[in-house]
This record gives structure tokens, C-alpha cells and sequence, in this order.
């Protein structure tokens, strides 16, 4: 039988605790879920009001991956969802809101993954992100010259630019911004993207394009798009070992020299918190 566990009131069905999700580590099921419940007050502050993808790795990450983005069966009727639009319709998505909700999601083994708006206004975004990708032989070294010629770039307009790893090879660079629709957003980081390739041409592509990237850093301005969505700070990654999506100071990113030392995993997280509290903090402001 099934235990049951009660958080804040909610039952819930926590499976399969002592499963290993990452077997280059052997870090479990359960650990997954005591990770979340302690980053769950930051966390939830950067869920709060969007809609949340998944991207659920239920075997770990060598196993089936896939993207779940409507309310999946068996949601309990207690967790949020809203409708929101799509291109081919309205769909209805998970609101992770608080704890139980945040729970029952982990028990999915799942990345947490949201777009620059929120649910009251679909579209208008009022956060802006770079995905910073290396391609090899590049590493996050050379996406913190470029992160910090952005952050440069952007306090020119005044705007003021927060930084995380990805949790896999790059660097994402985030601040708040006016709401807007997510079309100007996407247009503006789409120029800012240009203007580090013109400026950084041995460093930086703005293009997707696989055959311009050996060597240089990504930079990724689509996920500015109403309907992209962005790894949400502090999920776990369906890597080969349990990594975070990390908020990093500005003097960690000045200071990296060696790949390792921007590579953060659950059990690294709350000593950080401690240290540093929520180094993204300022992106649950609205910008003036």
C-alpha cells in the first residue's frame, strides 16, 4: 500500500521514495523530494501565477523524457489550473501555488519550466531572458564574458540583469521589465543578440544555426516568445547527476575560470540560501 502523506492539510501519494533518478550519483526519489521541500519558499515565489510546463523524466534521465504541458490525469482537484491561449486553441495548465501543489508535481519527477508572463496577462511579458549556449570546445567560461557584456549592454537601457546557470552547459540572464507584449520583448532581446555578435564576433552567434556554433556562445533570444518557456529557477535538470538551475552573483560569473565552479547540485543549494538568500529576489518586483 501506497503511504499517504499530509502537507499543510493535502493527502498526498509520495511513490517510489527510494528509487534512483540519477544513477551516476544515486541520488532517489525521496531525496528528489526533500531537495524541493527545501528551496519550496523560493521556488514558489518564482512559480507563482505561471503556468507551468513539465518536462518529466519518470525512469531518470537516461529514460523517457517528454513535455506535458496540459493539467495531467489524476491531478487532484485542489491543485490551480487556468485556461490559457494557444495558437491551436485554449488549453487548460497547472498553477504550482504552494507546498502540496509543489509536492504533488515533484512525485511526477519533473523539470519546472515557465514562460516571461503571468496568467492574468498571457503575452505580456514582464520578464526578459538570454539562454546563453556554449558550443564546444566552449564552456560557461566564455558565456560569462558574454553575460557580462550583456549585463553592461542592458543597464545601458536601464534595465538590471540577474544571472543563473542553466543547469546544464550555459548561463540564462533574466531581469524584469515593463509588461509588454512578448513580441516587443523578443524584438528587443533579438537586437541585443545581433549587437553582442557584431561587438563579440569570435564569441558570439545569434543563429541556431549547428555549423556557426563550435566555439562560440549561443545566444538564445527566443524563449522571449509568448509560447517558449524557460527552465524556472531552482528545478532540478534531467542530467546525467542531480543539477540546479542556480542563481549565481555577478562576482562568481567575473571570477569563473573553470567550468566546475558554476556547476551546482541539490545538495549545494540550501548553504547558498543561507549564504546568499534568493540572489533573483529582485525579479519578484515589478519594474518601475
Amino acid at each position: 500500500m501506497t503511504p499517504i502523506t499530509e502537507v499543510e492539510g493535502r493527502r498526498l501519494a509520495l511513490t517510489n521514495l527510494d528509487k534512483v533518478l540519477y544513477p551516476a550519483t544515486g541520488f532517489t526519489k525521496g531525496e528528489v523530494l526533500h531537495y524541493y521541500a527545501t528551496v519550496a519558499e523560493p521556488l514558489l515565489a518564482h512559480l507563482h501565477d505561471r503556468p507551468v510546463s513539465f518536462l518529466r523524466y519518470p525512469d531518470g534521465p537516461d529514460g523517457q523524457v517528454f513535455f506535458t504541458k496540459n493539467v495531467p490525469p489524476g491531478t487532484p482537484d485542489w491543485v490551480r489550473t487556468a485556461e490559457v491561449p494557444r495558437t491551436e486553441g485554449p488549453a487548460r495548465m497547472v498553477l504550482v501555488q504552494d507546498l502540496p501543489s509543489l509536492m504533488w508535481a515533484a512525485n511526477l519527477v519533473t523539470e519546472f519550466h515557465t514562460p516571461q508572463w503571468q496568467v492574468d496577462a498571457p503575452g505580456l511579458a514582464d520578464r526578459i531572458v538570454f539562454d546563453l549556449d556554449p558550443g564546444a570546445p566552449a564552456t560557461v567560461v566564455e558565456c560569462c564574458e558574454v553575460a557580462l557584456w550583456l549585463r553592461e549592454r542592458l543597464a545601458v537601457d536601464g534595465i538590471e540583469a540577474y544571472a543563473k546557470t542553466s543547469g546544464s552547459k550555459g548561463l540564462h540572464l533574466l531581469a524584469t521589465v515593463v509588461r509588454m507584449p512578448s513580441s516587443d520583448v523578443s524584438a528587443y532581446a533579438r537586437e541585443l543578440a545581433v549587437e553582442a555578435e557584431r561587438v563579440l564576433p569570435a564569441l558570439v552567434t545569434h543563429r541556431m544555426t549547428k555549423s556557426l556554433r563550435p566555439g562560440k556562445v549561443f545566444v538564445d533570444h527566443s524563449q522571449n516568445a509568448a509560447r517558449k518557456t524557460t527552465a524556472t529557477p531552482y528545478t532540478l535538470r534531467a542530467r546525467s547527476a542531480p543539477t540546479v538551475s542556480a542563481p549565481v552573483t555577478w562576482d562568481e560569473v567575473a571570477s569563473c575560470g573553470d567550468p566546475s565552479g558554476l556547476v551546482f547540485h541539490a545538495d549545494d543549494i540550501a548553504p547558498r540560501l543561507h549564504r546568499h538568500g534568493d540572489l533573483l529576489s529582485p525579479l519578484l518586483t515589478p519594474s518601475p
